[in-house]
């Protein structure tokens, strides 16, 4: 999830506000050009050879979404390949799903966003295959009794009230739940006035069984224990970050059988990890928390396994078996980070500071936040990570530059 302040912006946009100051989804496209011959590298830029870990920007697939009518743009990408193989060079046969958070719905007409623009908290993708081709991929969200845009995904468990929304966090394939797709949804209550007029209140679980297809009418929602406000002092803990298949089934290189789910901490943004055997994923009793020696079942006794992470990032794996845990340092700072793990819950290296986004220093409302891999859409040997692009001053700059929503890429090569 994003910060309170993004949060705030986000829901006064989409109660159609237009005094607000800032959500922050949306980005200027200028300056693809000097980015496309960008390359960043953890060592210094003026190293006069090239360093074995680098990260380079990857334009073709910033022009994916790049898109001038409908959906216009969003945050909050996550992806699963549709044949459940998070593995670099095998999402081609039956392509890949996308979810994302905040998103504008609306036409621009010769670089100018039309006024009957929309934003809804949620829409999904398709891509077949594994190229970047903006030709190809399709978006998808709902609607409502009036026709307006409405978030595919809407909260109804017990725990939900009328005016929730859903916030969406990582997912992944299971097959052995009848090739089940989960997604982790942070429930998000609307409050009267404030300086923050929303809190989270709950993660839920949505369920999409195979080859369930929008709407996803016959989709299940489970409330979750996964959700603490304050655990022993230590802060929040939110699960569902990031999620992690060890299974046979994902391709994994030596599979347990666990599914990992990976939660945020505190204001020190402390990682924490969990685990489930993938049969009994939506058995919360079965679940254990990692606590830096042992599985236990007290999650408030979970270790950090590093900290100052994102609200959203990933874990993924490499091909001899370590983990790369990727994320925006701090959140939404400038810094894209990776970390290097001996197993999925650690230890894992000091972090290696690998690219810093350019988009901040275009205007001083430009800002970039929760970077995550795709491991299913990179190469051997590489990561392809994405990262959100917004402005603080949001309605200003989504007149201004109405194809700033998009997330944009790197990958970094190992």
């Amino acid at each position: 999830m994003k910060t309170h302040t993004l949060h705030q912006r986000r829901q006064q946009a989409s109660a159609g506000l237009l005094s607000l100051t800032a959500l922050a989804l949306l980005f200027t496209g200028c300056g693809q050009q000097e980015r496309a011959a960008e390359e960043t590298s953890a060592t210094s830029s003026a190293a006069t050879s090239q360093p074995a870990v680098r990260a380079v920007a990857m334009p073709q697939w910033d022009q994916l979404l790049l898109q001038t009518s409908g959906w216009l743009g969003a945050d909050g990408i996550y992806s699963v390949a549709l044949n459940g193989v998070e593995k670099s060079g095998e999402a081609a046969g039956k392509g890949s799903f996308f979810w994302f958070s905040d998103t504008i719905i609306g036409d621009i007409k010769e670089d100018s966003l039309q006024a009957d623009w929309e934003m809804v908290h949620n829409s999904v993708g398709y891509l077949p295959g594994s190229e970047p081709d903006p030709q190809n991929i399709k978006f998808h969200w709902r609607k409502d009794e009036k026709g307006k845009a409405a978030s595919m995904f809407e909260p109804h468990t017990a725990k939900s009230k009328p005016g929730d929304y859903y916030w969406l966090g990582d997912g992944f394939f299971n097959h052995q739940k009848d090739s089940t797709i989960y997604i982790f949804a942070y429930l998000i209550k609307s409050l009267p006035g404030g300086v923050y007029p929303f809190e989270d209140v709950g993660v839920s679980l949505i369920a999409l069984p195979k080859g369930s297809r929008p709407p996803f009418a016959n989709q299940r929602q489970l409330d979750t224990p996964l959700f603490i406000p304050n655990s022993n002092g230590k802060g929040k803990v939110v699960f569902g970050a990031a999620v992690l298949a060890n299974t046979v089934g994902a391709k994994a290189p030596k599979p347990d059988g666990y599914i990992y789910v990976y939660g945020i901490r505190g204001e020190k943004k402390e990682l924490l990890v969990a685990r489930v055997p993938d049969q009994q994923f939506e058995d919360f009793s079965q679940w254990r928390y990692w606590d830096g020696s042992a599985w236990g079942t007290d999650v408030h006794r979970a270790a950090a396994l590093t900290s100052r992470v994102s609200n959203e990032m990933s874990v993924s794996f490499m091909e001899d078996g370590r983990v790369l845990a990727s994320y925006q340092l701090d959140t939404n700072s400038p810094t894209i980070a990776i970390q290097t793990g001996q197993t999925p819950a650690g230890p894992f290296q000091p972090a290696k500071k690998m690219y810093e986004t350019p988009e901040v220093y275009e205007d001083l409302d430009f800002y970039t936040y929760n970077a995550k891999a795709h491991p299913h859409l990179s190469k051997p040997g590489e990561l392809l990570i994405s990262y959100n692009v917004n402005s603080f001053d949001f309605i200003a700059d989504i007149h201004k530059h109405p194809h700033h929503l998009r997330p944009r890429f790197v990958s970094v090569k190992y």
